[in-house]
């Protein structure tokens, strides 16, 4: 257990990778992926919201949901740049962005079930939830599995 806690805390963040270059991968597709989706709900004229998400518009306070998609997106990008500078320089961190990765999706899920919203049709985002989760688990202990194997060995 303090091999995998020295993996997700490491001691030292540098841009060492302690275990297998496959999540460091995924991760940075995903970093281009998150990236992109920021800049849709920052810059779109409507946030995304009715556009890609299929959010009825026509609505008193849609200027609201407009605004709040944008505020998503500049708080999506700031965590895509930080993303991004794992990726290229704190690499020790990949573990750590998989499990907030993680717990990212999982609030958003719980939030769609506490505050359930009508849509044209099903968001991507809500497709890429299902899709993302799994991936995200399978990085993550992949992440940690070899790290441990890498720190056994050098011990």
């Amino acid at each position: 257990m303090k091999t995998f806690l020295d993996i997700l805390l490491p001691r030292q963040v540098d841009n060492r990778l302690r275990g297998s270059q496959i999540p460091l991968y995924f991760f940075a597709a995903y970093t281009v992926v998150s990236t992109v989706r920021s800049c849709i709900h920052l810059l779109a004229p409507d946030g995304g919201a009715g556009s890609v998400a299929g959010m009825d518009l026509d609505v008193t306070g849609a200027s609201g949901i407009v605004f709040a998609f944008a505020l998503w997106g500049s708080a999506q990008l700031l965590l895509a740049f930080l993303q991004l500078l794992v990726v290229v320089r704190y690499r020790a961190l990949v573990p750590l962005m998989y499990m907030l990765l993680i717990a990212e999706i999982l609030l958003r899920m719980l939030v769609g079930h506490m505050k359930p919203v009508t849509f044209a049709h099903t968001p991507p985002g809500a497709i890429g939830n299902w899709i993302l989760l799994p991936i995200a688990l399978l990085m993550l202990a992949w992440s940690l599995w070899s790290g441990s194997r890498k720190l056994q060995e050098q011990a």
